[in-house]
């Protein structure tokens, strides 16, 4: 199945569309925080931003229980606010400082917010799928009604944990949903000079028994109406699903990448498909009043203004704390 933008919103009612902007402006204007702040020297370690692909996280952020389950990626920053973790505790995560979700220890790369249903930002290609396969069995063992959600780049299709986590997930019908963002490039190469089929996720569903999915990724209600079927369908015991939401990163890889090697009509294709501007249209077409849009958009902005307050006013971990966390006891002893 393909999903396209066409007519997709007349089946979302309006409070959920504002929701979807609202969500929308306030990581994009969080990445555009955090880039600045990652340039002034302040964000620690590495950064990889979603710049372009807000669509995705805001589609399912919304479409998710509360108690439903959320694994991405080191580009992980959207995807853990849509989950409704506190945007300063994310900011100031960012900046390494113990009022941080981590306490300052797991940085841009490891956010992890158990009590939203945020477990956790993983840095290994792929290496979650398995992982979000097992919390789903978890799920369907307790008959809890949870679902989760296991987000991952085009790049992870070619590692042998994607295929294996797939495959068990179907055969024992897990209650999870497999979303690839492909944005088109895995870092510097192009996901089509790798692989021997268009897409990369959706061409391989039938592989596992699995419906063929390939939505508009930078269409907020295509991503939130597929993102809803595709969780009821678990929620329900159908098993799992695997969709394809196609995108583009505004940027390079992470922030020491300029992405110069990418075909300059490609960006700027891809660039005129921003999905702020176009959500932004399509309500305004829908009699959204430019004063509420706009309400909306100052009152995001607000948001990432205080949570940067907060996050460079906040303080260093202690020195201790670099001992604790690092195993099931709570210290490094059982080491010795």
């Amino acid at each position: 199945m393909t999903a396209t933008a066409t007519d997709v919103g007349d089946a979302i009612d309006q409070d959920t569309k504002l929701a979807l902007y609202r969500q929308l402006h306030r990581l994009r204007k969080f990445e555009e925080r955090a880039y600045r702040l990652f340039m002034d020297g302040l964000v620690k370690g590495t950064s990889h931003l979603s710049l372009g692909m807000e669509a995705i996280a805001a589609g399912f952020g919304e479409a998710q229980r509360e108690d439903d389950l959320t694994y991405c990626t080191y580009r992980g920053h959207a995807h853990t606010l849509s989950r409704g973790v506190p945007m300063d505790g994310v900011m100031a995560e960012l900046l390494g400082r113990a009022n941080g979700v981590c306490g300052g220890k797991g940085g841009s790369m490891h956010l992890t917010s158990v009590e939203h249903g945020v477990m956790g930002s993983y840095a290994i290609i792929g290496a979650h799928l398995p992982i979000a396969a097992g919390a789903a069995w978890s799920a369907q063992l307790r008959g809890s009604g949870q679902v989760t959600v296991c987000f991952f780049g085009d790049g992870a299709t070619n590692i042998g944990a994607f295929h294996e986590a797939l495959n068990l997930a179907s055969v024992w019908k897990l209650p999870v949903v497999f979303v690839c963002e492909n944005n088109l490039w895995m870092e510097y190469t192009a996901i089509a000079d790798v692989t021997a089929v268009e897409h990369p996720a959706a061409d391989r569903a039938g592989s596992y028994g699995l419906e063929r999915i390939v939505i508009d990724g930078n269409d907020p209600d295509a991503v939130y109406l597929e993102a809803t079927r595709a969780i009821e369908h678990a929620r329900e015991g159908g098993g799992p699903s695997l969709i394809e939401a196609m995108t583009y990163r505004h940027g390079g890889h992470s922030r020491a990448d300029p992405g110069t090697y990418r075909p300059q009509e490609e960006v700027d294709e891809w660039l005129a498909r921003d999905p702020l501007p176009m959500y932004r249209q399509r309500l305004l077409d829908a009699g959204v009043s430019e004063s509420d849009l706009t309400a909306i958009e100052d009152e995001a902005q607000a948001d990432v203004d205080a949570a940067t307050e907060a996050a460079k006013n906040g303080p260093l971990p202690e020195l201790d704390e670099a001992f604790t966390d690092v195993f099931a006891d709570g210290g490094s002893s059982w080491r010795n």
